[in-house]
């Protein structure tokens, strides 16, 4: 099944066409020499293992009412963000322009260099950590991927498990590297290490 809202490579700034706009205040400008060359891939739902409400776009807008569920308690006050969520339906909707800095990697370190929100494209997977993503999901991502390469030197995709080791585990080990490096056919060493060894197949 194509994914519902299919992803163009044709941009308005650092707004991707076929993306539903939802824009988010929780951003900023990335430094002058910052080289965008990391997309990471994030999972979320809200409340955790609950899909298609609004509640994960109400977070990233400061929109969010803590008091609706239990377990916002938890993130009460968080102002985060993501350039892109992938609804399990395959949806993509946009909060950052790309060329700006989104609030989503914290404190994190990839190839040897640090405070990676600087320098990366935040991608957030409908989904409860650990568990498995849609088809839809993975055709989405793997277009956007695409369509990131064609505007920016993308070099490596990673977790935010991998980036932030010990803090964050999304999106964890029901997410299939190797089914997202053999969609987008791009060498190997773009990957985690968890995509050599075949771990991290769907479940």
């Amino acid at each position: 099944m194509a994914p519902e809202a299919p992803v163009g490579s044709r941009w308005q700034a650092g707004w991707l066409e076929g993306a539903r706009r939802c824009p988010s205040p929780n951003f900023g400008p990335r430094p002058a020499d910052a080289m965008i060359d990391l997309i990471v891939v994030h999972s979320i739902s809200l409340p955790p293992g609950q899909y298609g409400g609004p509640e994960v776009e109400q977070l990233f807008t400061n929109q969010l009412d803590w008091q609706a569920h239990p377990y916002f308690e938890q993130i009460r006050g968080a102002e985060v963000s993501a350039h892109f969520f992938i609804r399990r339906s395959g949806a993509l909707v946009q909060f950052v322009d790309a060329d700006q800095r989104a609030w989503h990697a914290g404190a994190s370190s990839w190839c040897g260099r640090d405070n990676r929100n600087d320098d990366s494209i935040g991608i957030e997977l409908e989904g409860l950590e650990g568990d498995w993503f849609e088809a839809t999901q993975y055709a989405a991502l793997t277009q956007l991927c695409q369509a990131l390469a064609l505007r920016y030197p993308i070099a490596h995709v990673a977790g935010h498990e991998h980036i932030a080791p010990g803090r964050k585990c999304d999106p964890g080990p029901g997410f299939d590297w190797a089914r997202l490096q053999q969609g987008l056919g791009w060498p190997i060493g773009c990957f985690p290490d968890v995509t050599h060894s075949g771990s991290g197949q769907q479940i």
